[in-house]
């Protein structure tokens, strides 16, 4: 990593396949600093506009600015260009120039697989979500699981890996070391303890907007070797994330789920295009990615519930858990006389909570706090 790699981040109007394909070009970001304007534009085909920041060294003030912050967070910037960036995502056309990264470089690397998936999980998928990843942590040695830290299938592949003594690894849309959303930092700091990373492409100037949020699922797609959707509905951020991986020529795979089901719109419809291998166990992903079965180095004891901190619940989510003080167990109109929420708010709530391993259910359609 150099000064020259953070500098092109800096550059308007680079962007980021502008970026590697300099880098590609001219071999370093320093080379590329060093070129004349007549090779930056005749030779590597960049516009004059972009070219003379170049020339003139325009990044080379924030880029000290972007040391000192990462000094500060303890946050270690990558280079495309350096031993340590992920291998599988250096190949990718749009890669990010520069990686940022709180936690341990090291998870990196090894046999690493994107779980992604909607946030509206149903209990099913919940239930299939920890039994692939555990049944998988049993099986591959140095494994990796990686998703981006939202609620639904993202925060629950990350728990599971951690409920199974795996590392795993959370791409973020946003500038560390803050992380969204912000329920999730008790979760983002046990995925560091246990030996993960946390993962951004942005830099600490730049500005949130809705749109990090669907080059964050690139990062996602790349950095695997392969992808596998849980659950989907017809359209979302997963698909796109599968389209991606599907683009970079890596493996897709999906979940299958009933005909009736919106949860399994989208991942029914990725196996019924050939876009996704259809997988039912931990042994089908295995297969599709070629890993063999060996013995697990290390086990990491860590309660799945660990991650959660109430002082992070929103104020629906904590009238539902008070809502236990008057009794152990209650049943749906039980909540909603509690609560004062709706069908669809009170849903959507008791869904959260349990991901979040907060309450459960009970038979008879009843629930009580874990």
């Amino acid at each position: 990593m150099t000064k020259e790699d953070l500098a092109l981040l800096f550059v308007r109007g680079l962007g980021s396949r502008g970026a590697a394909h300099l880098v590609d070009h001219f071999g370093t970001a320093e080379a590329v600093y060093g070129a004349s304007l007549h090779a930056l534009c005749d030779d590597a085909g960049l516009r004059e506009a972009i070219a003379e920041q170049i020339v003139a060294k325009v990044g080379f003030e924030e880029a000290e600015r972007e040391i000192a912050y990462c000094r500060k967070h303890r946050i270690v910037p990558l280079a495309a260009t350096d031993d340590d960036y992920p291998e599988p995502l250096r190949e990718t056309p749009d890669r990010p120039h520069v990686l940022f990264v709180r936690g341990s470089i090291d998870a990196l690397h090894g046999n690493m697989l994107s779980v992604v998936g909607t946030r509206d999980m149903s209990p099913s998928g919940l239930h299939v979500t920890n039994m692939l990843v555990e049944n998988l942590a049993s099986r591959v040695d140095n494994l990796c699981i990686v998703s981006g830290l939202a609620y639904g299938v993202d925060a629950a592949s990350h728990r599971a890996a951690l409920a199974n003594g795996v590392r795993t690894v959370a791409v973020i849309a946003g500038v560390l070391p803050e992380v969204s959303p912000t329920a999730h930092n008790a979760l983002a700091e046990d995925i560091l303890k246990h030996g993960g990373a946390l993962v951004s492409e942005l830099h600490s100037a730049t500005k949130q907007r809705g749109i990090h949020y669907l080059a964050r699922n690139r990062i996602i797609a790349g950095m695997t070797m392969g992808t596998l959707v849980v659950e989907s509905p017809a359209s979302g951020g997963s698909l796109a994330t599968a389209d991606m991986a599907d683009g970079y020529g890596r493996t897709v795979m999906a979940v299958p789920g009933r005909a009736t089901d919106s949860s399994s719109f989208g991942t029914n419809n990725l196996i019924r295009t050939g876009k996704a291998r259809l997988v039912l166990t931990a042994e089908d992903i295995m297969e599709d990615m070629g890993w063999c079965s060996m013995p697990r180095k290390e086990v990491v004891e860590y309660d799945v519930t660990s991650g959660v901190t109430e002082d992070a619940l929103t104020p629906a989510q904590r009238a539902t858990l008070d809502a236990f003080d008057s009794a152990a167990t209650l049943d749906w109109p039980m909540l909603m006389g509690a609560t004062g929420l709706t069908m669809g708010e009170l849903s959507m709530v008791v869904m959260e909570l349990e991901l979040m391993g907060l309450i459960r259910t009970l038979p008879g359609k009843r629930y009580e706090r874990v």
